[in-house]
């Protein structure tokens, strides 16, 4: 592998990396943008991986990320969850809501039981 192609791998991963963590955080790129003093277009050539990260520029963004440069550059650091990912997660929160809301359903059942019950009881 080249130096050129290394050196692309590590502008995208950081990159992605970057985007990751903004994402996370709920920022836009102007948001970022501005805590670094550059224009959007310019973060976002970071983000894409276009542009030639230099180090002093690299430790300003894990500053603002408060993460280390190592972990800006790691190949590994952040995953973005997979379309597999998100969807066990729907499915999850949903089978959460229709329990919820069959115990919500049975203690009804159960209310009217017992009124049902005590008017029994009472005539």
């Amino acid at each position: 592998m080249t130096s050129e192609t290394i050196k692309k791998k590590t502008n995208k991963s950081a990159g992605k990396n970057i985007r990751t963590l903004r994402h996370e955080r709920s920022w836009s790129q102007e948001d970022v943008a501005n805590r670094l003093g550059i224009s959007i277009p310019a973060f976002s050539k970071i983000e894409t991986g276009v542009t030639d990260i230099n180090l002093s520029r690299l430790e300003q963004i894990a500053n603002i990320f408060e993460v280390s440069v190592v972990n800006l550059l790691s190949l590994e650091y952040v995953e973005e969850p997979s379309n597999q990912d998100v969807s066990l997660n729907i499915i999850q929160k949903k089978l959460l809501d229709r329990e919820t809301e069959i115990t919500n359903l049975q203690r009804k059942v159960i209310l009217l039981y017992e009124e049902l019950l005590s008017k029994n009881h009472v005539s």
